[in-house]
């Protein structure tokens, strides 16, 4: 498979887990809704409008990876990989709302007088937390195949449902056991999930920036390539390699130090070689633009003369 099927592949991958999520996530909004209309829970309502949150989250993280899939053009020379962490960012700012929203909403219910909550609405946050927590562990693994950062965020959307729905049933449980005097522990419940919700959304929102402000990669990326690029004849060493994310992908520069007396045809060759070498062991870096420096006298040369016996 070539780079670019691959490449196609990886946003394909995390298009359908998004889709799916997307449908998942109505699915289970509209039964909580109706379940915390019908069963008088605050909880369990504040649980169907964090999935509602989520399905907004699906669609945005659909839509970016979307995007970032397109290839490169005139206006967009690298590519469109930025909108992936752009999604990211739009996620986990909607989780932040959500976490604000629901805090406010349980603190007006737990100073409000109001009906507890039916025993079947017990029953139905459990159903939800089965299926949000196994929704999670699939797009999570998708995540990580990927390496995108919007379908971990989106992930971890679907976790922080499930823990919503867990501290919804346990706030629904005491109230049920308890009776009148703990009617209030449903809405202690929601307010200590929106807290859940909103550190959530703050944690993923940090990596999406970084990202978008082209932080470098992990430092064992840039080892990696510079060790490959200084495995090939002809190359003194790497002199410099600046390395960003683009999407689910890197692009990078690389600057290589050679024989200051050679041709300009054998300097072409070796950088040919070398961005061919780099990509095809470590094929997350799509594009690699390599300079050419002539080794300066007293510079430490790369493992390729290093182990070159002495004449």
């Amino acid at each position: 498979m070539s780079i670019d099927a691959a490449r196609q592949a990886s946003y394909d991958r995390g298009m359908r887990a998004s889709l799916a999520g997307l449908v998942v996530n109505l699915l289970l909004a509209l039964g909580k809704m109706a379940a915390g209309i019908v069963g008088h829970s605050h909880a369990l309502l504040a649980d169907a409008t964090e999935s509602l949150g989520d399905v907004f989250g699906s669609v945005i993280v659909w839509r970016g990876l979307q995007i970032a899939s397109r290839p490169p053009d005139p206006e967009h020379p690298y590519g469109h990989g930025k909108a992936e962490p752009i999604a990211a960012g739009l996620v986990s700012m909607l989780l932040v709302g959500a976490g604000i929203g629901i805090a406010i909403e349980s603190v007006r219910e737990i100073v409000s007088p109001h009906r507890g909550p039916e025993p079947f609405t017990l029953v139905v946050l459990l159903a939800v937390i089965l299926i949000k927590e196994s929704l999670f562990q699939r797009v999570r693994r998708v995540g990580e195949r990927t390496g995108s950062a919007a379908v971990h965020t989106d992930a971890w959307h679907h976790r922080s449902d499930a823990i919503t729905s867990a501290a919804a049933a346990v706030g629904i449980g005491i109230a049920l056991l308890g009776g009148p005097r703990f009617v209030s522990a449903d809405d202690w419940a929601a307010l200590f999930a929106s807290g859940v919700i909103l550190l959530t959304g703050l944690k993923l929102l940090r990596p999406a920036i970084e990202e978008l402000m082209d932080r470098s990669p992990e430092p064992g990326l840039v080892e990696r390539a510079t060790e490959v690029a200084e495995e090939r004849p002809g190359v003194h060493r790497v002199e410099k390699l600046l390395m960003r994310k683009m999407g689910l992908y890197y692009v990078a520069d690389m600057h290589l130090e050679v024989e200051p007396t050679m041709t300009v045809f054998q300097g072409h060759a070796i950088a040919h070689e070398v961005k061919e070498a780099v990509r095809a062991r470590l094929p997350q870096i799509v594009e690699l633009t390599i300079h050419l420096e002539p080794a300066r006298p007293g510079t430490k040369p790369g493992r390729e003369e290093r182990a070159q016996p002495p004449p």
